[in-house]
């Protein structure tokens, strides 16, 4: 059951402060109460885990003073005004100003549990939202295996942030290996019903018969229908341009039969690659605009620049941990075909690339540079058809140099500056410049 989360309630009337805490207190919150505004500051900061309540009429700081010193601290804060008989225009002020909601005294206890209510959930989300910022710029989520720093990345970060919050439908879509199938687990795991089920299927992996039986019933051996066992939660839909137009139809009855907002998110898959027909000629108009009414498209790895290197990095240290040995030290040459390579497999292609190097590094044979030559000469031509300016090359490699020697030497700068012979400024200047910072790697 989750933590009841605070309410400070502010008066400079002792008897309306221990009546509404004592209210409260009832319904389920944890109170805590200030006789001034002075006082309330003191325990009431940006991130503070609640709401508060506020009279507007007070000595010293009044209310408006008070809630506009509460904004600025931290303008997400919910906070309920009290008025007097009156006030109304204050009240609307106080409301254009930042206020949550207000209450006009004498005012029914039951309406400020009602508010309190909404204000807590609405300060929930908000606090959540943030402590998901933080976990993912800290690489502790689910989400830090979506590795990259281009702005392609940056931006889709922020999509499912964004759209992880939201109740609609979505639809994902990008060449293979991109990593869809991620970007759905990241979407279910930071929204609010990451506490629920995640049920997924492939819609190609099926008959249309089979699928039928597992999606609607009845299942086999009794099995639950998979629309019943993500009630609630999230289904996804793999392949999603696979789906029979029979089955296309019994999904859109079942997702109109669910209202607004939808009890059951979906989250459907699209391969690019699976066939010439986009996938709005893939599917009927009324499901393809139910389903794709919000939609992320995943970029392709050779659209991600000095991403590439940074992926190769990290997945080459994991495979050498893994295998217990030294991880490949990647020369400039070989930095610069991995940046070039086509990358029709994605990210995927990579992880592979990224093993084989370090059992190839553990016996001491082969090189990058010949893993891509064979991948290239199985799936097509060696570069991309567009190039890149010599400078974006050289600042890649750059980055990775200085990234990799970071990390062998645990962030010891001396360490760094003599390999790499560079004297301190230049160094500083440089990891400036590439945004890493000596504390990642201590």
């Amino acid at each position: 059951m989750a933590r009841a989360m605070k309410v400070a309630i502010v008066d400079d009337e002792a008897d309306m402060r221990a009546s509404i805490s004592q209210w409260l207190a009832l319904s389920g919150f944890e109170t805590e109460t200030y006789p001034s505004a002075e006082d309330a500051l003191k325990g009431i900061g940006a991130d503070f885990s609640g709401v508060v309540v506020s009279d507007i009429k007070m000595p010293g700081m009044d209310g408006m003073a008070f809630l506009k010193k509460l904004m600025s601290l931290d303008s997400g804060l919910p906070v309920i005004m009290i008025t007097g008989h009156g006030d109304v225009p204050m009240a609307v002020e106080a409301m254009r100003v930042g206020a949550f909601d207000f209450l006009e005294k004498p005012f029914n206890p039951d309406r400020m549990t009602e508010l309190a209510k909404k204000a807590t959930n609405a300060r929930r989300m908000t606090l959540d939202s943030r402590a998901l910022r933080k976990e993912l710029s800290d690489g502790s989520t689910i989400m830090s295996k979506l590795v990259g720093t281009s702005p392609a990345m940056e931006r889709l970060r922020e999509d499912i942030l964004d759209l992880g919050q939201a109740d609609s439908h979505v639809l994902i879509d990008g060449e293979t290996g991109t990593g869809k199938t991620l970007v759905a687990h990241a979407l279910h795991a930071v929204g609010p019903r990451a506490s629920k089920k995640f049920v997924s299927v492939s819609c190609a992996a099926w008959s249309e018969d089979q699928l039928s039986a597992k999606l609607f019933g009845p299942g086999e051996d009794g099995a639950i229908p998979l629309v019943e066992e993500a009630r609630g939660g999230t289904l996804l839909l793999e392949d999603i341009e696979a789906l029979s137009q029979g089955l296309q139809a019994r999904l859109l009855t079942f997702i109109n039969d669910q209202g607004l907002p939808p009890e059951t998110r979906i989250i459907a898959i699209r391969n690019q690659q699976a066939q010439d027909l986009t996938l709005e000629q893939s599917l009927r108009p009324d499901l393809f605009y139910r389903l794709g009414a919000m939609t992320i498209v995943l970029p392709p790895l050779r659209a991600r620049g000095e991403d590439i290197l940074q992926l190769f990095t990290r997945l080459s240290e994991q495979f050498s941990e893994e295998y217990g040995c030294d991880a490949p030290q990647v020369t400039a040459q070989e930095a610069a075909q991995l940046l070039q390579a086509p990358w029709p497999g994605n990210v995927r292609q990579l992880v592979n690339i990224a093993e084989r190097a370090v059992l190839q590094n553990r016996r001491g044979t082969g090189s990058i540079a010949s893993l891509l030559m064979a991948d290239n000469e199985a799936s097509g031509p060696a570069m991309t058809t567009e190039g890149k300016p010599l400078k974006e090359y050289v600042e890649a490699f750059e980055r990775m140099l200085i990234d990799n020697t970071m990390r062998r030497h645990k962030g010891s700068i001396v360490a760094v500056m003599e390999e790499l012979c560079l004297p301190r400024r230049t160094l500083n200047e440089k990891m400036a410049k590439y945004n890493l910072q000596r504390s990642d790697y201590v």
